[in-house]
């Protein structure tokens, strides 16, 4: 199984909280208020919630692969 990954497109976030409320195994508050993806590989246990979070994100700029 390959192992899944996020990313932020972090000029779109509007720092609405959602990923990081969903899932913060993954995904935090950047020092500069927007989110941030903190992990390089997503555990196996928290993948779906990073898909939740994704799918969730109301502007649209996360992808989890």
């Amino acid at each position: 199984m390959k192992n899944m990954k996020a990313k932020i497109d972090r000029n779109g976030c509007i720092a609405c909280g959602i990923c990081w409320d969903i899932c913060p195994e993954v995904f935090r508050m950047a020092e500069d208020g927007l989110a941030e993806v903190y992990v390089d590989v997503i555990p196996e246990s928290f993948e779906e919630s990073a898909k939740e979070a994704c799918n969730s994100c109301p502007v649209s700029v996360i992808t989890v692969e």
